[in-house]
């Protein structure tokens, strides 16, 4: 039986909050620096540092999801993907030398780090748009018989 009670729909709406929180901060604060300063600034690397907010926020929507036994395979797929392209990708900048600075941020040691943190970044938005759609089905009115004619 599904729950679609108002603390899943809690659940969906503060995990989908916080799974797109990593993604959209970055956006708003280059427009706001952009403005404030008068030159473009842009960090790249703040959803890979906020992804704490995301984790929490891929939780709730896995709970959600499950209480709701809907859109589950993409959340949780899609939280356990980002998971291991950001540890990969980390992994990948020490052993390469570029957490450390010993090697120069070029070349394809460059690429494939920063390849990792897109790839990331696309996961999450893959487990937004989970989250959007769980929201979506949770709040979908219930069809009479005669609706659907």
């Amino acid at each position: 039986m599904e729950n679609k009670g108002t603390f899943t729909k809690i659940l969906a709406i503060a995990g989908t909050v916080l799974v797109w929180f990593p993604l959209l901060a970055p956006i708003l604060l280059s427009v706001i620096a952009s403005i404030s300063r008068g030159m473009f600034l842009f960090d790249y690397l703040m959803p890979a540092e906020l992804f704490p907010f995301a984790l929490i926020g891929g939780g709730l929507l896995i709970w959600a999801a499950i209480r709701a036994r809907a859109r589950l395979k993409i959340i949780g797929w899609g939280l356990g993907i980002a998971a291991c392209l950001l540890g990969g990708g980390q992994a990948l900048a020490v052993a390469t030398g570029l957490a450390s600075g010993a090697t120069e941020a070029t070349g394809w040691q460059w690429a494939l780090v920063l390849g990792s943190l897109i790839a990331y970044i696309l996961a999450l938005i893959a487990v937004g748009v989970g989250g959007a759609v769980l929201l979506r089905d949770l709040y979908k009115r219930a069809q009479s018989p005669t609706e659907s004619q």
